[in-house]
């Protein structure tokens, strides 16, 4: 009996909380623990497959958004497993050892559905890749291999970096993007030093049109427009956008709304398909696994547009049926004195 992909897939879907070979191979028949090792060993997934398996189901729009941002899947108890390092979790707000996911979202602007088109595990040690390298190669890849069309570039602030916007410019796509609070602008025109985003004075006409400034580090006419937006009662961002028409703060907060979509993905990703669950310790195993996850959410997401439903009832609409067959035909009988 072979293993294919299709098989872990099928696994990974199909668990409701237990993603280790080992469980596979206990309810698999006739399929050995060494046999899936072997073939996760063995395999190569890449990148590429989710693409194959996603380009026939996204709804392409000129004024789509195209998202960037990245996650830590968790591995703090796994010190010998490749590919995982020390690096920040935004999620816990500290460093924590794991891997590295950064994620490239397709939003249509009109529907408001999304894909997931591409990604990349940071590996700088391996590939010598950082996760701003990743971004720039996903963004050609969307515009001269996918040829998706869309009109603006969401990202957080850790992309908020001249070579990135950049490009985004020369590709003649907007962005939005929150800056750090210490990145220093100026937007006196020059006749004052540099000052701390959340230093500046706001009048009242800036807080709903925004304002015009310089980022320290830009070529010096390069100007960028900035706009206080409130996310929260107790939270503040200082975004970013190329598109010097924009007058709105309203219109603003509601494009940069549209980012939080791929937090939506990362949360659904590590609540639904044990893409942080895989304890083997080879880097290729680790890499199909989580390629062999992110088929598995793209395939729950495309059921939930289909049906209507939530990812989330439709993995756990699974283990319901389950329930209401075994309180039916009980598989083992309760008796009483």
């Amino acid at each position: 009996m072979s293993f294919t992909k299709l098989d872990y897939c099928q696994y990974l879907l199909s668990s409701p909380i237990n993603y280790t070979i080992t469980n596979l191979a206990d309810h698999l028949e006739g399929t050995s623990h060494d046999r899936i090792n072997r073939y996760l060993r063995g395999e190569k997934l890449s990148p590429r497959l989710l693409w194959d398996n996603v380009k026939g189901l996204l709804h392409p729009s000129p004024n789509a958004y195209l998202l960037f941002d990245d996650t830590v899947l968790d591995k703090r108890h796994s010190t010998s497993i490749e590919l995982t390092r020390r690096q920040y979790s935004g999620n816990e707000h500290r460093v924590i050892r794991g891997i590295g996911l950064v994620s490239c979202v397709y939003v249509n602007g009109e529907t408001g559905q999304f894909w997931v088109i591409d990604y990349r595990l940071y590996d700088p040690d391996g590939d010598g890749q950082s996760k701003l390298d990743h971004v720039s190669d996903m963004l050609k890849g969307v515009v001269y291999s996918k040829q998706l069309p869309f009109s603006t570039v969401l990202m957080d602030s850790w992309y908020a970096a001249q070579k990135l916007m950049s490009q985004i410019d020369q590709l003649q796509k907007l962005y939005y993007c929150p800056l750090k609070t210490n990145r220093r602008v100026d937007d006196s025109g020059g006749s004052l030093p540099y000052l701390r985003v959340d230093e500046l004075v706001w009048h009242s006409e800036e807080l709903q049109q925004g304002k015009l400034i310089k980022v320290r580090g830009f070529p010096k006419d390069k100007k960028v427009k900035l706009f206080r937006v409130t996310v929260s009662t107790n939270r503040t961002e200082f975004v970013a956008t190329n598109d010097l028409s924009q007058a709105s703060t309203d219109a603003v907060q509601d494009a940069c709304g549209v980012r939080w979509k791929v937090e939506e993905f990362h949360r659904e990703l590590k609540q639904l398909t044990g893409v942080e669950s895989c304890q083997c310790r080879k880097a290729r195993i680790q890499r199909n696994h989580i390629a062999c996850a992110l088929l598995v959410w793209s395939r729950l997401k495309t059921i939930a547009y289909q049906s209507g439903k939530t990812i989330y009832q439709i993995k756990h609409g699974m283990l319901s049926d389950y329930l209401i067959e075994q309180l039916k035909h009980p598989s083992v009988q309760m008796s009483l004195a």
